[in-house]
């Protein structure tokens, strides 16, 4: 784990460049080019408003007082939505993150830790301008957030790490297992529905909430928004135990890239 972050920090400005190449190549060819990064947030938050606010006229529940919220039901789903996004994308991509860049693996110099972490990264910057979106549109529509808002980055922060664990442990498997590629997908969408993004934890039965924290979306869904819409910071305990296995991920997923990288050019 320690040898990783080693090359991570020394090779911070090539992860930067790449990760801006990533993401401007992404668009590339596309009429309105770079502008796609703010316009698909907003799209988002239009149809999300239409499904939900106007047609079938969902509702939320306040945790604190059990009362109707008067946030949008589409504000409290864009959030989650978001989170869960750079999840998706991180497990979905990785087990072919190493096999689309054969020219890397072939050359001795070239750091294959930073690969997994660019993706990442490229993901992160998608995703902050989905949140800058959203909190423009908090603003107009409910004025200052609560001071709570600024413990977003501490929240964040773990499940950040989780992602890059487990980029790190799927991205070395996509190598000796392909089909992991496939598996992945089905993965990912019995995630979204099996954490808070579409609704409370309180609307489960109460003998199956303790299941939900098993899904590594929650606890940063949960904690994000009480933080955004509640006004409450995060519990410590909680924090922290999440903290913990975030650690636990990172450390075995970069010890495992690190054990299996060398065969990576024999096996492509």
């Amino acid at each position: 784990m320690i040898e990783t972050l080693r090359v991570i920090w020394r090779h911070r400005t090539l992860i930067w460049r790449l990760a801006q190449r990533e993401t401007e190549a992404r668009f590339r060819g596309s009429l309105l080019g770079i502008i796609w990064v703010a316009l698909v947030p907003l799209i988002m938050l239009a149809v999300y408003s239409l499904v939900f606010g106007s047609i079938l006229k969902a509702g939320w529940h306040s945790p604190t007082t059990g009362q109707a919220q008067e946030f949008s039901f589409p504000m409290l789903i864009f959030i989650g939505l978001t989170l869960f996004g750079v999840l998706a994308e991180t497990i979905n991509r990785s087990p072919s993150l190493i096999l689309e860049n054969p020219s890397y693996v072939k050359k001795v110099t070239f750091p294959l830790q930073i690969l997994p972490v660019v993706a990442l990264l490229s993901t992160l910057i998608n995703a902050g301008v989905s949140l800058t979106i959203f909190f423009i549109f908090y603003l107009l529509m409910y004025g200052l957030p609560n001071l709570s808002v600024l413990y977003l980055p501490a929240v964040i922060f773990p499940f950040v790490l989780l992602c890059l664990g487990a980029s790190y442990f799927l991205a070395s498997l996509g190598v000796f297992l392909r089909d992991m590629k496939h598996v992945t997908g089905p993965i990912t969408t019995a995630l979204m529905f099996l954490s808070p993004v579409f609704y409370a934890p309180d609307n489960l039965p109460e003998n199956y909430r303790q299941l939900l924290y098993l899904n590594p979306v929650t606890p940063v869904v949960i904690q994000a928004r009480d933080v955004i819409f509640w006004g409450r910071a995060p519990s410590p305990l909680e924090w922290g135990a999440y903290m913990v296995v975030a650690l636990l991920i990172y450390a075995l997923g970069s010890a495992w890239f690190q054990r299996t990288h060398k065969a990576f050019a024999d096996v492509i």
